[in-house]
């Protein structure tokens, strides 16, 4: 192995631990919302649910949810202005946005 090609590996291993590293940050995020002492607003709690979406599963490539459904219409149009961030940015923007929330509501 040159040492190009070992660059290369330590560069891809350093990324897959950065990816490792914020999926725990992620799980860990998901579990102090759960632990919040005072209710996040209404507004807060639909950022929350679609930067999770977006981070789990990505774009939103479900049917809208019909006229009557208002509460699933809402989640699915905050989901779906999601569209296009990447798993991994919107995992970061969770992370960064429940630690925004526990200072707020600690």
């Amino acid at each position: 192995m040159n040492t190009n090609e070992g660059m290369q590996k330590d560069i891809i291993l350093g990324v897959n631990a950065i990816r490792t590293n914020r999926h725990e940050q992620f799980e860990r995020a998901a579990e102090a919302v759960k632990a919040l002492t005072k209710r996040p607003t209404d507004d807060e709690l639909l950022e929350l649910y679609a930067l999770f979406k977006q981070a789990t599963l990505g774009d939103n490539n479900t049917s809208k949810p019909g006229m009557l459904d208002l509460k699933g219409k809402v989640k699915w149009e905050a989901w779906n202005k999601k569209k296009g961030t990447s798993q991994e940015v919107a995992k970061q923007a969770y992370i960064d946005y429940v630690n925004q929330l526990i200072e707020k509501y600690k």
